[in-house]
């Protein structure tokens, strides 16, 4: 696998085509033509986005396995670039899952299910949607390890840490986030950017994040895409809610020093957390969805 040092990462900020599975692969091909143009080494996209956010009760209809000729059209379209884009999973046994795939060279690469699924304000995704079960990372090209959470999964701290802790020096973040989902005095654009900054900062860690652009449906989705690097700066960031193409360059050194300076994957004690967290859902008492969480 190649050595890159740097590399240049792209973030699509569309607009989804709700149900319409074969209009958002023309506009995924669209993006990713202007991404190569862009001489980009990654192009990201937002949760969901072959199918829309609100998949609700079409996700039968609208799911694919992961060997679906479709996502290996991306593929080819993707080349050498990575690309990440969203899809309700068809998985083992008729299970469906809000996931996203990495395409590359003319392969599905890699596939994340989303495993934190929220079921509170307008959110119902534990009513359609199965649940992943691992926290994995995959390589880009060397030395970048990426890891790869879907919207609400960041929303669990513990997911980002095993991110860290398996290695990953990249954060990858497809999200679906609508200003009016949660609803009361919480406000979406403002939680996300105290926690991507957050993140990065933390774990020396560049935050790729994809917003979908616009209204779909009854919900208005704020953009506000970003790219931010290893001390949670913005590198690039979409001003509002319309479609854009934003790229920026990331340097590995800037992660080795960021990390050297806060070492947090290194002084993260594995096992005092594997003991503890053992200890907790052994303990006599230990609430359902506690126990369910670890």
């Amino acid at each position: 696998m190649a050595v890159a040092s740097k590399i240049k990462v792209a973030v699509a900020q569309v607009a989804t085509d709700l149900h319409h599975v074969e209009s958002n692969l023309a506009r995924h091909r669209e993006f990713i033509a202007k991404a190569h143009d862009a001489k980009a080494d990654l192009l990201l996209f937002p949760e969901l986005s072959l199918t829309g956010y609100q998949v609700a009760d079409h996700a039968v209809d609208l799911a694919m396995a992961k060997d679906d000729p479709r996502l290996y059209d991306l593929a080819e379209a993707a080349g050498e670039m990575t690309v990440i884009c969203g899809f309700v999973e068809e998985g083992y046994a008729a299970q469906f899952y809000n996931a996203a795939a990495v395409l590359r060279r003319g392969r599905v690469d890699f596939v994340h299910r989303k495993i934190n699924l929220p079921s509170y304000g307008r959110m119902e995704e534990d009513k359609f949607f199965a649940e992943g079960r691992y926290v994995e990372v995959f390589q880009l090209a060397t030395p970048w390890s990426a890891g790869l959470l879907i919207c609400a999964d960041l929303w669990n701290p513990g997911l980002v840490h095993l991110s860290a802790l398996h290695g990953a020096t990249i954060m990858l973040s497809p999200i679906a986030s609508a200003n009016e989902v949660v609803g009361g005095d919480f406000s979406n654009p403002d939680g996300w950017d105290t926690t991507l900054r957050f993140y990065a900062m933390m774990y020396g860690m560049p935050v790729v994040m994809a917003n979908i652009a616009g209204r779909e449906g009854g919900l208005h989705f704020w953009g506000g895409s970003r790219i931010l690097d290893p001390h949670g700066r913005p590198l690039a960031q979409a001003d509002g809610d319309e479609e854009v193409l934003l790229t920026a360059e990331l340097d590995y050194d800037a992660v080795r020093r960021a990390r050297f300076a806060l070492p947090t994957v290194r002084d993260s004690n594995l096992d005092l957390i594997h003991r503890e967290v053992d200890r907790l859902v052994n303990r006599v008492g230990v609430p359902v969805g506690i126990r369910r969480s670890v």
